[in-house]
């Protein structure tokens, strides 16, 4: 399963207690060289309610990081 299909699936906004959100990848350089070159190699998803528009942003690499097991644990820990 996705990452973004796990989030999902379990999301439920720490604001207002929504259960719909909508998932966004965004990169964006770094600093230095990279800045320079416009070389985007730091990616995120944001994570928006969908009723109150609260966001919340992940960094998949640590996300995908974990084994199928711990991923379950993580995203518990994160949205209950």
């Amino acid at each position: 399963m996705s990452i973004e299909k796990s989030i999902e699936e379990r999301f439920k906004c720490a604001k207002c207690s929504g259960t719909a959100c909508h998932i966004k990848e965004v990169a964006m350089t770094g600093t230095g060289i990279s800045k320079l070159l416009d070389i985007q190699h730091n990616h995120y998803l944001f994570v928006s309610c969908e009723n109150c528009g609260f966001v919340e942003i992940y960094n998949p690499r640590v996300l995908e990081g974990k084994s199928r097991g711990q991923l379950g644990t993580v995203l518990d820990i994160l949205f209950g």
